[in-house]
C-alpha cells in the first residue's frame, strides 16, 4: 500500500513541475468554507474538529483520546493514518466540537460526566483523569489538518503558541501551583485538581481572492478556562472555577462547554498560515550560529588536510628532483614504509563490510528525506510524511546496502579471480539483511512491549508490524541479495601494490597515535557539528516541539558529511605515518565514534532538560535512544568511511 502512495506521489510531483503554482501535496489542498445558506459542492459549511493522541513532557507514554473519559463521538468513522503516524503514535479521531462557518456559539454544552467515588468502575476514571492532570498531559486538537493553538505570554515580551493545551493543574499540598495552575489566582485550593471544561475557541478566515467562492481558515485560537457549571442544562460560564479536591469522596460532575467566534484576518495567507506557530518556536539566530561554528570546524579541517597534502607532494617532488642519478636512491620513510602492507585483509571483514553496507543505505536514505523534506513536501502539516519516506526509502534501497557490502568484501578479503567470494558470500548477503535491522527490530518490539503494557496509544498494532515485516522481508531482502549479486559479480578491484607475504612489525606507538586516543579525538569535530542541532531534533522528539528547520538541518548534515570524512582522513594519515597499517577499523570507527558523544549528550539532555519521571518512561527513553545511536553510528562510520 505504501509503494504505490509513494509512486503516485512522485508521478504528481513530475506532472506538476511545469505549474508549479497550482500543486498542491495529497491531502493538502485548501479547503473552502462558507455560511450554510451559501454552501455548495466546493465550499463546505461545517468545520469538523479532529482530536489527536495527548501527551506529557514528564512522560514518554502518549494515550489517545479515547482513553479519558472526556466527551465522545463513537458515530463518526475516524480518519485514515499512514505508516508514520502510526510509529509516531498518533491517533486522530472525531471530535463531538462540531461548528458551522460564521455561527458563533456562546457557553454551548458538549456533554455531561459524571463520577461517584463509591463505583470502582468510575472512580478508576477519575483517579486516571486525576494522574494525567498531575503529568500535565495536553490535548491536541486540529482544524482544517491545522493545530488548534493556546498562545500565552513568556518571558521578554515573546508570544508563544503551543499546539497544544492542558486537561487541567494540580495545586499541591503546600499550595505551590504546578504547571498552567498559575494562570489564575483562583487556583488556590491546596491538595486540589483543576481542570479546563470549557473552551473558548477563536477561529480566524481569509476571504478567497482569486475568483473561487468563500473563506480559507488561516488560524485556530483557543484559551482553556474552569468553571464550576451549576446549572448543566444552561450554563454561562461564570463563577469558581471546576475544582476536584484529591480527598473528596461523594459525586463529582464536570460539564464541558465551549464557545467559538470568527474573525477575518487579511494579513495571512492559506500558504503562510502555519507562520505564526513556527516564528514562535525556538529561535533562527542560534541556527545561524550552529551553522557558523560548524563551517569554522569544516574550514579548520580542509586547510589542514590540504597543508598535508601539499607539504607531501611538495616533498616527494622535492626529493626526486634531487636524486642525480640512480645510485642516489632513497630509502623509503613514513607511510611510504607500510605500502606493501596497506591492503592486508582487516580482522573481521566480514563484519566490516556489512556495516559499510547498512551505512550506505542509510546514508543515501537520511540525503534523500532531508532533501524532499527542504522542498516542502515532509512539513509538519503533512503529518507522518517524514517517517513513512524514511522507511520507505529504506526499504527500496536494500540494493546499494547488499552492493556496496559485497564489493568491499571481495575487495579486502577475497582473492581477485574469486568470481563468488568463495563459501562466505552467503553469510555477507543475510548479515548484511539481517544483522543491523535485527537490532533495530529488536529493540524496537521490546519497547512495544512495554508500551502495550501500558496501554499506550503509541504501542503499534499487530497488523503493522506484520506490514513492517513484510516490506523488509518481501522487499528489503531480495533487493540485497539482488545488490549482492551484481557485487559479487563484477570483478573485483585490483590492488595498485602488491600486498608483502610476510606482515611487516608494527612500532612502539606514542599515546596519541594508538587506536582508542585516535579514535576518541576523531568524533569530537563531527559531534562539534552537529550538537546545536541535536539540541532541537531531541526538543522535537521528547518535548513535543515541532521541527521544521529542514534547510537548516540538510546543511548541517551536508557539513558532517565533509567533517566525517576529512577527520578520517587526517587521522588515518598520522597513523599511517606511524607505520600502522591496521586502518579500516581505525578509520571507521574514528568518525563512528561521533554517535558515542551523542549517547553522551542525550542522557545529559535526559538528566537536565527533561521532566520524565516513573520505570517505563525511562526505559522508553534510553531504548528509543539506543535505536538512533547505532543508526548515528552505521551512518557516520559506514556511509562515510
Amino acid at each position: 500500500m505504501l509503494l504505490p502512495r509513494a509512486l503516485l506521489a512522485a508521478v504528481l510531483l513530475a506532472a506538476a513541475a511545469p505549474r508549479a503554482e497550482a500543486f498542491y501535496l495529497p491531502g493538502l489542498a485548501p479547503v473552502n468554507f462558507c455560511e450554510k445558506s451559501k454552501e455548495t459542492a466546493d465550499c463546505k459549511a461545517e468545520i469538523e474538529l479532529f482530536v489527536n493522541r495527548l501527551d506529557s513532557v514528564e512522560s514518554v507514554l502518549p494515550y489517545e483520546y479515547a482513553a479519558f473519559d472526556f466527551c465522545q463521538n463513537p458515530e463518526e468513522k475516524r480518519p485514515s493514518e499512514n505508516l508514520g503516524q502510526v510509529l509516531f503514535g498518533e491517533r486522530i479521531e472525531p471530535s463531538p466540537y462540531k461548528f458551522l462557518f460564521k455561527k458563533e456559539e456562546t457557553c454551548k454544552t458538549v456533554c455531561t460526566k459524571t463520577y461517584d467515588a463509591q463505583k470502582p468502575e468510575q472512580k478508576q476514571k477519575l483517579n486516571f483523569l486525576k494522574k494525567s492532570m498531575l503529568l500535565n498531559y495536553q490535548h491536541h486538537w486540529i482544524v482544517d489538518n491545522m493545530p488548534v493553538t493556546w498562545c500565552y505570554d513568556v518571558e521578554e515580551g515573546q508570544r508563544f503558541c503551543n499546539p497544544g493545551f492542558p486537561i487541567g493543574c494540580y495545586i499541591t499540598k503546600d499550595g505551590h501551583q504546578k504547571d498552567a495552575c498559575v494562570i489564575n489566582s483562583e487556583f488556590h485550593e491546596r491538595d486540589t485538581f483543576y481542570i479546563f471544561n470549557h473552551v473558548d475557541i477563536k477561529i480566524f478566515y481569509h476571504i478567497v481572492e482569486n475568483g473561487a467562492t468563500g473563506a480559507r481558515l488561516v488560524a485556530a485560537k483557543l484559551e482553556p478556562k474552569s468553571y464550576k457549571h451549576t446549572n448543566p442544562e444552561n450554563p454561562d460560564c461564570s463563577g469558581v472555577p471546576m475544582d476536584i479536591n484529591n480527598q473528596a469522596s461523594g459525586e463529582i460532575k464536570i460539564v464541558y462547554t465551549y464557545s467559538v467566534t470568527f474573525q477575518e484576518e487579511k494579513g495571512i495567507r492559506w500558504a503562510s498560515r502555519w507562520d505564526y506557530i513556527l516564528e514562535s518556536m525556538p529561535h533562527t539566530h542560534i541556527q545561524w550560529f550552529s551553522i557558523m561554528n560548524s563551517l569554522v570546524i569544516v574550514l579548520f579541517l580542509s586547510g589542514m588536510v590540504a597543508m598535508i597534502m601539499l607539504r607531501t607532494l611538495h616533498k616527494d617532488i622535492a626529493r626526486y628532483n634531487q636524486m642525480d642519478s640512480t645510485e642516489d636512491a632513497q630509502e623509503e620513510f613514513g607511510w611510504k614504509l607500510v605500502h606493501g602492507d596497506i591492503f592486508r585483509p582487516p580482522r573481521k571483514g566480514m563484519l566490516l563490510s556489512v556495516f559499510l553496507g547498512s551505512g550506505t543505505q542509510i546514508l543515501i536514505m537520511t540525503f534523500v528525506t532531508l532533501f524532499f523534506a527542504c522542498l516542502g513536501f515532509l512539513s509538519p502539516a503533512n503529518r507522518g510524511a517524514l517517517m513513512t519516506c524514511a522507511v520507505v526509502l529504506w526499504v527500496l534501497l536494500g540494493t546499494p546496502a547488499g552492493y556496496v557490502a559485497a564489493r568491499f568484501y571481495k575487495f579486502h578479503i577475497c582473492s581477485p579471480h574469486q568470481a563468488f567470494g568463495g563459501e562466505k558470500w552467503k553469510t555477507n548477503v543475510l548479515l548484511t539483511s539481517f544483522l543491523c535491522p535485527g537490532i533495530v527490530f529488536a529493540d524496537f518490539f521490546i519497547m512495544n512491549l512495554i508500551l502495550w503494557g501500558e496501554g499506550s496509544s503509541a504501542a503499534i498494532p499487530f497488523g503493522t508490524l506484520v506490514a513492517i515485516l513484510a516490506l523488509w522481508f518481501c522487499i528489503s531482502v531480495p533487493l540485497t541479495f539482488i545488490g549482492a549479486y551484481f557485487g559479487f559479480k563484477k570483478n573485483a578491484i585490483e590492488h595498485p601494490v602488491r600486498t608483502n607475504q610476510i606482515p611487516r612489525q608494527i612500532p612502539e606507538q606514542s599515546f596519541y597515535t594508538k587506536p582508542l586516543p585516535g579514535i576518541i579525538m576523531g568524533g569530537i569535530l563531527p559531534f562539534g557539528c552537529i550538537f546545536i542541532q541535536l539540541f532541537f531534533i531531541l526538543n522535537s522528539i521528547w518535548s513535543h516541539q515541532m521541527y521544521y528547520m529542514f534547510g537548516f538541518l540538510f546543511l548541517v548534515f551536508i557539513i558532517l558529511v565533509i567533517t566525517c570524512s576529512e577527520a578520517t582522513i587526517l587521522l588515518c594519515y598520522f597513523h599511517l605515518c606511524a607505520e600502522d597499517y591496521h586502518w579500516q577499523w581505525r578509520s571507521f570507527l574514528t568518525s563512528g565514534f561521533t554517535a558515542v558523544y551523542f549517547l553522551i549528550y542525550a542522557i545529559h539532555y535526559f538528566f537536565s532538560k527533561l521532566q520524565i519521571t516513573g520505570t517505563a518512561s525511562t526505559i522508553l527513553y534510553f531504548g528509543y535512544t539506543m535505536i538512533m545511536v547505532l543508526i548515528f553510528f552505521l551512518f557516520t562510520e559506514s556511509g562515510l568511511h
